[in-house]
């Protein structure tokens, strides 16, 4: 209708542990947004690792959800601020951000035009997704080792911003529960919401609203406060997603 405006598609922040079973609940809700149209994975957090594992891993893995997925080149800023690549990104219906190394993302994909358009797409309906260092980079800040390789202290570093006042510890059920207390002492100012979710599960912004989904729990740190989800509640406390910040 004229001067109906379309709603952002549904945003999943997981916890790691991608591509694997148990992360079915919240993959299938971005598969079916996707409906049919094109669908991308970015391996940027994968870039010095092994990017074409990473991809080949992301297909077999949504081709058995039932959805196709490409690459959507973007291991380079040279690649995130390619004309094509905003292109067929402008066209996307489905993105999903793999997960490596969290500082890579954003200093890859910020103030790009592939990113730009990615966003586009999720505020006209297409659905958005990370995993570990993916979902570590959409929040307002991405978390980063303090010093060397295995410190459990963290520093904050700019994201890609689409979550407001939030940073993502993933691992949360494994290793990422020693990054909290640092995390708190780090913390830019008193009111950061600190979004630590299990392996294999997620939040999910759908429906004008966050919801815990798959086989762990999201749990919410919030002025030294803290409150759990399990599968199927609604998470209180994380801001609502915008691509104003972006």
């Amino acid at each position: 209708m004229p001067g109906e405006r379309s709603q952002p598609g549904p945003l999943a922040l997981g916890g790691g542990d991608e591509l694997h079973a148990g992360n079915e609940p919240q993959d299938e809700v971005l598969v079916r947004a996707a409906q049919k149209g094109p669908a991308y994975i970015l391996a940027t957090a994968a870039a010095r690792h092994d990017p074409r594992a990473a991809v080949r891993n992301a297909q077999a893995w949504f081709g058995r959800l039932g959805l196709r997925v490409e690459e959507l080149p973007a291991l380079r800023r040279t690649e995130a601020n390619s004309a094509a690549g905003a292109e067929r990104a402008r066209a996307g219906r489905f993105f999903y951000l793999l997960g490596g190394d969290p500082g890579r993302v954003p200093t890859t994909l910020a103030g790009t035009s592939v990113w730009q358009a990615i966003t586009s797409a999720w505020s006209d309906g297409a659905a958005l997704g990370g995993s570990s260092a993916g979902a570590m980079a959409l929040g307002e800040w991405t978390l980063l080792r303090a010093r060397r390789p295995g410190d459990r202290n963290r520093r904050y570093a700019p994201g890609l911003g689409l979550v407001p006042r939030c940073a993502v510890i993933p691992h949360l059920d494994t290793f990422g529960h020693a990054w909290v207390r640092g995390a708190f002492d780090a913390a830019p100012h008193d009111h950061v919401v600190l979004v630590g979710i299990d392996e294999r599960s997620a939040a999910v912004w759908t429906q004008g609203r966050w919801e815990a989904s798959g086989p762990g729990g999201v749990t919410v740190f919030l002025d030294r406060d803290q409150r759990r989800y399990e599968s199927g509640e609604v998470i209180e406390g994380i801001p609502a997603p915008s691509p104003a910040g972006v």
